[in-house]
């Protein structure tokens, strides 16, 4: 019996203290080290939440950049992937697709080559970035779209070089750009 008193006051005593104090604690930080972060990044617009630059979102309209497609329709809750392999028929049928209406949404050639990231779902469903190359296939539709002169189509290039972000510690994948970033900017464009 004495054991037992002994393992439950240990066992109380951790749980407070990894469970409460310990994240109090490291939540406490983080709100005075860096609170836009520690609050999920999230971007504000007219007073309002317009999104995170965290988590992707669908843009459909021939005036925005598009997001790299979801497996889960950018819903945060169920986060995945499809789980298809490279084999699978139904993967090869949506990567045609997409490929597809990629070209036609952007009135490219049909020889063009499409950054792997608009033809394949993230693992998570939910990545705001693409690649630089990727929004680069995009500026004349949006510039058609908006019916953009040279001088506010050349501002367009120059919004997607400013937001373009190097590879992580410079090794770590390749130059991306955050899709909602890009697409604020794109609207102050005037």
């Amino acid at each position: 019996m004495k054991s037992l008193i002994i393992s439950l006051k240990a066992f109380l005593f951790f749980t407070i203290i990894t469970g409460i104090v310990y994240p109090l604690i490291v939540t406490g930080i983080a709100q005075l080290v860096f609170p836009g972060r520690a609050n999920g990044s999230l971007i504000i617009k007219d007073n309002r939440i317009i999104g995170s630059e965290l988590v992707g979102q669908q843009f459909d309209s021939a005036k925005y950049f598009t997001s790299r497609p979801s497996s889960i329709s950018y819903n945060p809750l169920p986060s995945g992937g499809s789980n298809y392999g490279l084999t699978n028929s139904n993967l090869q049928q949506q990567v045609d697709e997409r490929r597809q209406r990629f070209v036609q949404f952007n009135q490219l050639d049909v020889g063009t080559p499409i950054p792997a990231e608009m033809l394949f779902a993230s693992a998570s469903g939910l990545d705001p970035h693409i690649s630089k190359q990727a929004a680069l296939l995009q500026v004349s539709r949006i510039a058609r779209a908006r019916n953009f002169n040279e001088f506010q189509k050349q501002k367009l290039s120059e919004c997607l070089n400013i937001l373009t972000e190097e590879a992580q510690m410079l090794v770590l994948g390749e130059e991306r750009v955050n899709v909602l970033l890009l697409n604020l900017e794109v609207d102050r464009i005037k």
